[in-house]
């Protein structure tokens, strides 16, 4: 929200000579963040000046409207005559005062001025628009001077635009909706510099009246609790909106568009209370507050024809729809030139509606940002009376006699608070009659039982708080205080931040890390060791991702959660498998150029339960029982967490040394057993299997088994899910679910040998469909105790092996724990280790 200083003091008596940092600083201690602060006075150098335009010649003959203007700067520059300036903009005419810099001069953004020769004419300057000056985002016309400013053609235009002021740039966060005004914004400051506050709306306004301003029935009070209305009219329809509204409302970066419009917004920057004016000779009939009906159509304000939900709410008359209620308003009914009677409404809605209709049809409006956030309801009819004295101030005509106002606002609950609860939570001393002085300047009504807590110190049990419990009722603009533990927050914040220790809590005595947690990190570690780089993938994903992995129709992976409120439409489902999204993102790194990848992500998958129904309806009135628990638990779709990892490029670079190694499925198979051995998974309990599993390609497919379970598959992936997804042939990927893995087994210290090993190289010839991993593990039941270690170091496959054979070489070592082997020891037990696998796998000794 932008706002400037000047409009603010007019609430609030702000210290004359505040510097600028001392109000960042306050605004920062009351919990408001601060975009940033700038005195608009030295953002434009050189001069600036009010102009008079005398002459426009229309330039043709190029590719958009070009104007040469002839503009009074009186004596500027130095001549006094007329200077001749280039301008593309259309919304002025001869007569008009306009604002101009002149050469020599700079803008904000260090935009240097100068006069050069365009369009075949010289220019000496430039005729500025809001955006230009920084004063706001509107850049679809320069700024045109009301008739109601004074300033002469030559005068300094600072002051006439509000460049000598200061603007605040601040960022509300959404629990604070109510500091989305100049009233609320007041109320802050005046906390924090203890000043007098002018709260505006406290002014007078006159209530309903027993005949309506205009027929109007509200069908649904709770999505709109309150509705007010007034007429005005005669109004005159070329009334200007006044320069100093216009000033300000720029200022706020809201474009100025007509009188009872720019009044609208002007009344919902000032009191928080956004309205609508409709012209109400457009209106057809009376008018019908109510939810859509599901398919119905409207044309906003924006031309952009919309169809409606149920949840939608809408504001109707004889025709239909003609407002999308608290977010905008229709073509239909809006004021346009010609309008003279105009119907004021002022309302109430549904947070959580407007919320969500804004998001559905993305229109994220001021007035919806405002009601998202919860909007007074009590000033409703404050906010009416203000809009309409403007008007007829401003614009002419007659206001009606006759005010509707619908209420239907519930009063606020009071909230029973510890008097000791904010010294007992935050670890600072807040006296009792302190935390109720300080919830009383927010606002809030404060009462002990039936009657006021007593002002006396040495009353029984308010002096130290113990066992005083406050009974205390929220004003009405601060819909965000709902628990003690809000209250809390308020009297934490207004005392100070500062106030408050930066000490952090003694953590409480543990067990440490949670196995699964030491099994998460140990994956990770392993990963990031070998090179891998974590990335966090978003959890959502598309229907037609299932089809892209190519998973069967009934892969278990198929069925997915769908989330009822989506980040976005085309991603409602949630994973099932974490190669979607990770493939996503190697497809993302590679366009923008990187072509070696090795990624990985630990993470949830989300599998739904099958038949379990919908959870139970649970109330917040009080803890729900064991037996709800267990009803809703029962419908939450499984998670466990998988690793996963990508790999595309080479694995191993190129340089200087040779070529590079790219990866390949041996890779993928690699980083699976480095996981299963930092999770402690003995390498005797794994085992590797080829198998088919999409989305891998079916020859290069591997499943990894513990205990005889599957845990995971790695491989390369499928020809065909590669070309869906568009990424790099043998591109590779391996997943394991850490969930299914066995419980750490307790492992014993190793035996170190202090004797040499014997190194002995085996190569068996076998067929080509027998796993490596099946020999080695031959080798290993055969060789005995002595083996220390077996590696495969070579694959070779040729003509002289025969068709359908392949030779696998390894390296075994053996090592006795007592003494060195000797050569007829090692023999024999390499000989033994041969005669198992031939024995179970048809393995002979190449060459032999």
């Amino acid at each position: 929200m932008r706002v400037s200083v000047s409009w603010l003091r007019e609430y609030v008596d702000l210290p004359a000579d505040l510097p600028t940092g001392d109000l960042e600083q306050a605004l920062v201690d009351l919990g408001i963040e601060v975009e940033s602060v700038v005195d608009l006075a030295g953002t434009v150098t050189g001069q600036l000046v009010v102009g008079e335009v005398r002459e426009i010649e229309e330039l043709t003959g190029f590719k958009k409207p070009i104007r040469f203007c002839r503009v009074d700067v009186g004596a500027a520059n130095g001549t006094g005559e007329p200077q001749e300036i280039v301008c593309g903009a259309r919304n002025f005419a001869p007569g008009d005062r306009v604002v101009v810099i002149l050469p020599g001069g700079v803008l904000p953004g260090g935009f240097a001025i100068g006069a050069r020769k365009t369009y075949g004419h010289n220019s000496a300057g430039m005729i500025c628009s809001a955006k230009e000056l920084g004063l706001g985002d509107d850049h679809s016309g320069i700024i045109v001077l009301g008739p109601d400013v004074t300033a002469k053609p030559g005068d300094d235009a600072r002051p006439v635009v509000g460049l000598d002021d200061v603007v605040l740039d601040l960022e509300i966060t959404p629990d604070r909706g109510y500091a989305l005004s100049l009233r609320g914004l007041a109320r802050e400051l005046s906390h924090a510099f203890d000043v007098p506050l002018r709260d505006p709306a406290l002014a007078p306004a006159p209530g309903g009246t027993e005949t309506p301003a205009y027929p109007v029935e509200v069908r649904d009070t709770v999505g709109c609790d309150r509705f007010t209305a007034r007429l005005v009219r005669g109004v005159d329809p070329t009334a200007p909106t006044p320069s100093w509204m216009q000033q300000r409302l720029v200022t706020a970066g809201i474009r100025s568009i007509s009188l009872p419009v720019d009044i609208t917004n002007y009344v919902m920057l000032e009191l928080g209370q956004p309205m609508h004016a409709f012209d109400a000779d457009r209106i057809a009939g009376p008018l019908v507050v109510r939810r859509a009906d599901a398919g119905e159509k409207l044309t906003t304000l924006d031309g952009v024809n919309r169809v409606l939900t149920a949840d939608d709410m809408v504001i109707c008359d004889d025709t239909g729809p003609i407002s999308l209620a608290a977010v905008m308003g229709g073509e239909t009914s809006e004021v346009v030139a010609g309008t003279t009677t105009v119907l004021f409404e002022a309302a109430h809605w549904d947070p959580a509606m407007v919320g969500r209709t804004a998001r559905r049809h993305k229109l994220f409006s001021e007035a919806a940002k405002r009601w998202e956030r919860g909007v007074d309801p009590a000033v409703a009819l404050v906010a009416l009376e203000r809009a309409v004295r403007l008007l007829t101030e401003h614009g002419g005509g007659t206001p009606s006699a006759e005010i509707l106002d619908i209420d239907h606002v519930r009063p606020r609950t009071p909230i029973s608070l510890p008097a000791d609860l904010p010294t007992r939570r935050v670890g600072v001393e807040y006296p009792p009659a302190r935390v109720v002085a300080l919830l009383e300047r927010v606002g809030c009504t404060v009462a002990q039982g039936a009657d006021r807590l007593s002002e006396d110190p040495g009353a029984v049990g308010v002096a130290s708080g113990v066992g005083t419990v406050l009974s205390v009722t929220p004003p009405t603009w601060r819909p965000d205080l709902t628990d003690p533990a809000d209250l809390v927050e308020e009297v934490v914040r207004l005392d100070g931040y500062d106030r408050v220790p930066s000490v952090l809590p003694t953590a409480p005595p543990g067990r440490g890390l949670t196995p699964r947690q030491r099994r998460r990190r140990a994956a990770a570690g392993s990963l990031a060791e070998r090179g891998y780089v974590e990335v966090l993938a978003h959890p959502f994903v598309s229907p037609e991702l299932a089809d892209q992995l190519g998973l069967p129709a009934d892969d278990p992976r198929r069925p997915a959660v769908r989330l009822a409120n989506p980040l976005s439409e085309e991603e409602p489902l949630l994973r099932t498998t974490l190669l979607g999204p990770l493939l996503g993102i190697l497809k993302r790194n590679l366009g923008r150029g990187h072509r070696d990848l090795a990624l990985y992500e630990i993470g949830a998958v989300f599998h739904p339960r099958v038949g379990a129904g919908s959870p139970p309806a649970m109330g917040v009135d009080r803890r729900p029982t064991d037996a709800e628990f267990a009803a809703a638990d029962a419908v939450v779709p499984a998670q466990p967490v998988h690793v996963a990892v990508v790999l595309s490029g080479d694995l191993d670079p190129a340089g200087w040394w040779g070529a590079g190694r790219p990866a390949g499925w041996a890779d993928a198979i690699e980083a699976a057993r480095d996981v299963l051995a930092a999770a402690g998974i003995p390498d005797e309990r794994v085992e590797v299997r080829a198998t088919e599993y999409a989305p891998w390609h079916p020859g290069r497919c591997a499943e990894l088994r513990v205990d005889d379970s599957v845990v995971g598959h790695a491989g390369e992936l499928h020809p065909v899910v590669v070309a869906a997804l568009e990424l790099p042939r043998r591109t590779c990927a391996m997943e394991l679910n850490l969930d299914a893995l066995p419980p750490t087994p307790v492992t014993s210290a190793p035996t170190v040998s202090g004797f040499p090993p014997a190194l002995i190289d085996v190569a068996l010839v076998v067929d080509e469909s027998v796993p490596a991993e099946q020999v080695r593990r031959a080798l290993e039941a055969g060789a005995g105790e002595l083996l220390e270690d077996v590696r495969l170091f070579d694959v070779y496959s040729g003509a002289q092996l025969g068709a359908g054979r392949r030779s696998l070489a390894y390296k075994l070592t053996f090592r006795a724990p007592d003494r060195t082997l000797t050569v007829e020891e090692a023999v024999a037990a390499r000989d033994a280790a041969v005669a198992v696998a031939a024995e179970r796998l048809g393995a002979t000794l190449r060459g032999a």
